[in-house]
This record gives structure tokens, C-alpha cells and sequence, in this order.
């Protein structure tokens, strides 16, 4: 339960304004429908929560707990340096000619390949024997902070201060991971 319930915080808290939730409220303002984009944000992020404490998981079998531990910490400093560093600019697929929900899948399901979340999904599902549990939590937790995004967009940024909860988040993944840091060098 630890496992799903740290993915879905871990999770909500790094996609807040973040670039999944920018293309989410940028695709349903241009297709002017949230279906086939809620759709595809679903199913994208399930396959890409799935994949992520999947190969987690496999890690779990080959490391022992400190240097688990140490990767887990790694990926908490790296998603708070990513929360407060520059990002590269949304592509917003205009040149794209599919559907709208095969361009919410595919688009989302690149964009989230290799971003953050995916690796606090991997050291988590690491973690523990619970990967199942650790995916369902992420796919909750990318949910909870895209969902609104789709709901309320361009009115979501002048709602929420979200400068100041990607500056409070990144402050949250940094000291959890620099003292799992030290913790796993036997620092603490």
C-alpha cells in the first residue's frame, strides 16, 4: 500500500504544471471536445505507468537495498531539479493529422516517455514486490493533476499559484531524496 500510495502523491505532485498538463488543456482548447483527449491521456499514461514499474520491478530482483534506495533517492533529486529548471517549449501538434484521440495517445505517450515521473515510477515499483500497485497509483496520481488541466484549462494557471507548488514540490523531492541519499550512504 505504501508503494500506491507514495506513486499517486509522487506523481500528482510532479506533473503539476508540467507538460503533459499543458498539452492535455492545449489539445481539448483545440479540439474543443475532452473526451477523445481524456481518453488518450488515460490510455497513454496506463501504458506508460505500466511499462515504467514493469521495468522497476526487474530492477528489484537484480540490487540490493541500499543502492535501491540510492536510485529511488536519485530519481526524487532529479524530478525537484526538474520542477524548478527550464523546460523545452510543449510541442503542440499542430502538423499532426490523426484523430484527436490518437494524437492525445501517441502525443502523450512520447511526451511522458522518459520524464520524471516515469523514473519515480521505476525506483518506487524498485522498491518493492507491489509493481502492480505502484503503476495503478501513478496512472491515479498523472490523472489527478491532468484531469483538471482538461476541465478548467487556460482557467487552471490564473487558479492555482503553480510557480509556487512546482517551487514547494521541488523542495518536497529534494530534501526526501538528499536524506534517502545519505540514509543509503550510511551518512543519517
Amino acid at each position: 500500500m505504501d508503494a500506491f500510495l507514495t506513486s499517486i502523491f509522487a506523481l500528482a505532485l510532479a506533473e503539476i504544471g508540467d507538460r503533459p498538463q499543458i498539452l492535455c488543456a492545449v489539445l481539448a482548447i483545440r479540439f474543443g471536445r475532452v473526451a477523445p483527449v481524456l481518453w488518450g491521456l488515460g490510455l497513454a499514461t496506463l501504458v506508460n505507468c505500466f511499462v515504467s514499474a514493469f521495468f522497476g520491478q526487474a530492477i528489484h530482483q537484480w540490487i540490493s537495498e541500499d543502492p535501491l534506495q540510492l536510485f529511488y533517492a536519485l530519481s526524487l533529486v532529479l524530478a525537484g531539479v526538474g520542477m524548478i529548471a527550464w523546460r523545452r517549449p510543449v510541442d503542440l501538434l499542430e502538423n499532426w493529422t490523426l484523430s484527436p484521440f490518437l494524437i492525445s495517445f501517441f502525443g502523450l505517450l512520447i511526451l511522458q516517455f522518459g520524464d520524471k515521473g516515469q523514473f519515480i515510477l521505476a525506483a518506487t515499483a524498485a522498491r518493492t514486490d507491489m509493481w502492480v500497485l505502484t503503476a495503478i497509483g501513478g496512472w491515479l496520481g498523472v490523472m489527478a493533476a491532468c484531469v483538471p488541466a482538461l476541465l478548467l484549462q487556460e482557467k487552471l494557471a490564473s487558479m492555482l499559484p503553480i510557480n509556487r507548488i512546482r517551487q514547494g514540490g521541488a523542495l518536497i523531492f529534494l530534501m526526501i531524496g538528499g536524506y534517502l541519499a545519505l540514509d543509503a550512504w550510511g551518512l543519517v
